[in-house]
């Protein structure tokens, strides 16, 4: 087993044995989703999120990929696609850094403490920059309705759901638009 084998188990077994619930994808140490709490005393209190963390083959010389899967409203996190943007973990990795430090200083203070000038959700740092009264409650909104613990566990589930629901509801409304006016049921 090589080095970076044997830190990237260590570091997993590490997460695993913390507060933190990881769930392994194909029952390997290289992708797995982590239950990750909204810091408290932040807009983020209160919210659930699974987050996504792949391990390249060069972990820990090399940065995890991280990102949300159920929905967050955040100026550096993609909207749809749940990457991350921060330096720590892109640009600025370092070995020294291990997977508790992603969940137990990283993400906290990313959500602590938004970038809104270098987004990766213009619509989130607009907002903030422009009403942070508006943009505290729409995060606030997101985490009432995409960040409850009930819900991780089918969190894309749940919006293709709501998407289905959405679109057959729109299709009531046209079905009854397309009746022909003036014919009364017998």
């Amino acid at each position: 087993m090589s080095s970076p084998s044997k830190r990237r188990e260590m570091d997993v077994m590490k997460l695993m044995m913390s507060d933190y619930t990881v769930e392994t994808i194909n029952d390997g140490l290289s992708e797995f989703n982590v239950e990750f709490h909204g810091p408290k005393e932040s807009l983020y209190e209160g919210g659930v999120w699974k987050v996504r963390v792949e391990l390249p083959d060069a972990y820990p010389f090399k940065s995890p990929s991280i990102g949300f899967v159920n929905k967050i409203f955040h100026p550096n996190v993609d909207e749809l696609s749940g990457s991350v943007c921060l330096d720590v973990i892109n640009q600025n990795w370092s070995p020294m850094f291990d997977l508790l430090n992603v969940f137990e200083v990283f993400l906290p203070q990313l959500l602590l403490y938004p970038n809104a000038s270098d987004p990766l959700n213009g619509d989130a740092a607009s907002l903030m920059m422009k009403d942070k009264k508006l943009y505290d409650q729409k995060v606030k909104e997101y985490c009432e309705r995409y960040a409850k613990k009930e819900n991780i566990a089918n969190s894309t589930a749940d919006d293709e759901s709501e998407d289905e629901e959405d679109i057959s509801e729109e299709e009531e409304r046209q079905s009854s638009d397309d009746e022909i006016p003036g014919h009364a049921d017998p």
